[in-house]
């Protein structure tokens, strides 16, 4: 049996990837030969970076840039 985990993140709890291990845990309980295929996704909120960096093998680049005041921000 092939199953699909696309979970959003649960605000304040979990992030998508750790909502998506504790599915795979549950499944493998009972199907322990599933094919199970993870996909992070967000609705555009809180861990949308996280998932688009997690499933395209992105990477964080950490610089400093202006903010809105002029001052020197540290960004991620």
């Amino acid at each position: 049996m092939k199953v699909v985990l696309a979970p959003d993140s649960f605000k304040g709890s979990l992030t998508s990837f750790q909502a998506a291990s504790a599915m795979e845990r549950g499944i493998r309980k009972v199907l322990k030969d599933a094919q199970i295929e993870k996909v992070w996704i967000a609705d555009g909120g809180e861990g949308t970076v996280e998932a688009i960096v997690s499933m395209t093998g992105g990477q964080y680049v950490h610089t400093k840039v202006e903010g809105p005041l002029g001052e020197n921000v540290d960004a991620v």
